[in-house]
């Protein structure tokens, strides 16, 4: 199955099923479901940003995050260069639905999408 690993929190509002949309300076001809690896690198200032003006993640801390592995999946079903949602910001939008939690599973992530075999699920 297809992987692909996005800091926290941004993965965090994907598996909750609130951001409906992953920005990338590159496109995708890849549909259908993959899994959503949450990278060791977590963007502060985006916490920051969206718990002030976002009003996510209430009396939560960087520490409420897991790092480092599996956290969910998604559905890709579309990728935009002009998609009409308030998470659109990039040059490319993954346009996503059915995202879910899935109990974590920590493996290495990497850049762009990468495969992870049967033994991690």
């Amino acid at each position: 199955m297809k992987v692909l690993s996005i800091q926290q929190p941004w993965a965090e509002l994907i598996v909750s099923g609130i951001k409906d949309v992953e920005n990338r300076d590159w496109p995708t001809k890849l549909r259908g479901e993959f899994l959503v690896h949450a990278s060791k690198k977590f963007d502060k200032e985006s916490f920051k940003y969206l718990s002030i003006y976002g009003g996510h993640f209430q009396g939560k801390t960087e520490k409420d995050f897991l790092l480092g592995g599996i956290v969910g999946k998604s559905e890709i079903i579309d990728c935009s260069t002009d998609y009409q949602s308030g998470w659109f910001t990039g040059k490319y939008g993954f346009v996503l639905r059915n995202s879910k939690r899935l109990e974590f599973i920590p493996i290495k992530g990497h850049l762009g999408f990468w495969n992870c075999d049967g033994e991690y699920l």
